[in-house]
């Protein structure tokens, strides 16, 4: 595609809004939905560094599933951004640990321990077949990710009205490994994203 960043900053623009516009019922029902999809389906984390994130913009909100994998023994990181255009940083989150306002507002750990992660759950504005993700356009997980020299397991979470025909990728973009909707989750393999659990 000519013109696929103009394309991604109207189809990010739109499904930002789809996603604003969902009803509090619904997105409770779809979220517990992937809550019970991931704690089903990734016994494993509970024995590793976990990186997540802060809900933005109506996203799915992580934390409650993974506090479920932080007392099996997991550790959870939040990210941070150090520098525009560098790869982020993950500190360690716990539900009382202190905090600071980051880049655009949102919430990340004030001083806590750096942690190297070896898995993460990433927020995806949109998605495609191949387990290629729309963001928020500043390609901080992507840069993070190629930083890694071997790649944290990716787990992108995002609502089935997300998913695209293709986001067009690009040379720098880096698919998920698998990708949890409330419809189930989906592994990423040589004929793009196959379900592993359906509803």
């Amino acid at each position: 595609m000519h013109n696929w960043q103009e394309w991604r900053k109207k189809k990010r623009d739109q499904l930002i809004a789809k996603r604003e516009e969902i009803t509090q019922k619904t997105h409770q029902q779809w979220s517990l939905a992937i809550s019970i999809a991931l704690k089903k389906s990734f016994p494993d984390l509970q024995r590793m560094k976990l990186g997540i994130y802060w809900p933005f913009k109506n996203e799915y909100d992580p934390r409650p599933a993974t506090l479920f994998f932080r007392g099996l023994g997991a550790t959870l990181a939040l990210p941070e951004v150090v520098n525009k255009h560098e790869p982020l940083c993950f500190r360690e989150w716990w539900p009382d640990a202190p905090m600071k306002r980051g880049t655009y507002g949102i919430p990340v750990p004030d001083g806590t321990p750096l942690v190297t992660i070896n898995a993460v759950i990433i927020p995806m504005v949109g998605f495609d077949q191949k387990g290629y993700r729309l963001g928020y356009g500043n390609g901080y997980f992507d840069r993070t990710l190629a930083n890694y020299q071997q790649q944290p397991l990716s787990i992108g979470i995002a609502f089935e009205m997300q998913r695209l025909e293709s986001v067009h990728p690009q040379a720098h973009d880096i698919s998920m490994h698998y990708v949890v909707t409330e419809a189930g989750v989906f592994q990423n393999g040589n004929q793009g994203l196959i379900p592993i659990i359906q509803k």
